[in-house]
């Protein structure tokens, strides 16, 4: 049976040494296993190369009868620890920095007192990742950026953009009063994905929206680092509400376009339509709901 699931480790990793490190045990010890288990069933399960590792015509039939029994006796193990008295195991978050800072940062400390067996893996990222391939229990996005697929519980209250700069920036040009005219100043950008374009600023008034592309020196993949750009007097800065509200407030930054940044609909935790969540990530979704308060 061990055998049998190194194979498939291989199989499924094309690779010797990622399933040894998936194994936690020498790439010369596993092929030294697979050896012994092609010699005692007689056929040859892998094709080797230099470079690549392929399963034969024996091993696909081998990987396509047996791997289903092993995820199903996996997953049922699995169920079994979950019964224990208190949650346990990691929990795979993906979202961007501002909601891990403004969302999930003030709910973890009491979380993890609660649920001392219980890890969280935060993974910071802008861009719209797929969790179900890469493995992540869900995610963070805007309410209306969610697939109707998914399951979606509110993080927070609904939020509106944010047009700032510091009081520096203006004192050498002209405060903006309709958002045409930001194409002639300084405007620190953000790029949410390596591949992606740069992201257009999105107004809105009586009814009319537009999308304006603002030019600047700046440009970053982090609303934390575009709120410590417009800080510096780098330039102007577009962010949600919540992260310009305390400088705002102390006079470290000035907010101008008031009347045409729009609303969203609010972060929101969103993760496959499954009915076998975890117990741990039962009580991570209760600790981090919005509740209105």
């Amino acid at each position: 049976m061990n055998d049998i699931q190194a194979f498939l480790a291989v199989a499924k990793e094309k690779s010797f040494t990622r399933a040894a490190a998936r194994l936690r045990v020498s790439p010369s010890a596993l092929s030294h296993t697979l050896k012994n288990l092609e010699a005692r069933l007689g056929v040859r399960l892998l094709t080797r190369t230099t470079r690549n590792v392929a399963p034969t015509e024996a091993g696909e039939r081998l990987m396509q009868s047996v791997g289903p029994l092993f995820e199903q006796i996996n997953a049922e193990i699995d169920k079994i620890g979950e019964l224990r008295d208190k949650p346990a195991g990691t929990i795979r978050i993906t979202c961007s920095d501002d909601a891990a800072e403004q969302l999930l940062r003030p709910a973890l400390p009491a979380f993890f007192k609660a649920y001392p067996e219980v890890n969280v893996e935060i993974a910071i990222d802008y861009g719209f990742t797929n969790i179900v391939e890469q493995r992540f229990d869900a995610g963070i996005r805007l309410g209306e950026s969610i697939s109707q697929d998914m399951i979606a519980v509110r993080l927070g209250p609904d939020w509106r953009l944010s047009v700032v700069a510091a009081p520096a920036y203006f004192a050498e040009r002209p405060v903006p009063v309709h958002p045409q005219e930001l194409t002639q100043h300084q405007c620190i950008n953000i790029r949410h994905s390596i591949g992606g374009s740069v992201y257009a600023w999105e107004f809105e008034k009586a009814g009319r929206s537009m999308s304006v592309k603002v030019n600047g020196q700046l440009t970053v993949n982090s609303n934390i680092h575009i709120l410590n750009g417009a800080l510096d007097g780098i330039g102007l800065a577009c962010l949600p509400d919540f992260m310009a509200k305390p400088y705002i407030e102390s006079g470290q930054l000035q907010e101008v376009l008031v009347d045409w940044c729009p609303y969203f609909s609010g972060f929101h935790l969103y993760y496959p339509n499954r009915s076998d969540t975890s117990p741990a990530f039962a009580a991570f979704v209760n600790a981090v709901r919005y509740t209105g308060k």
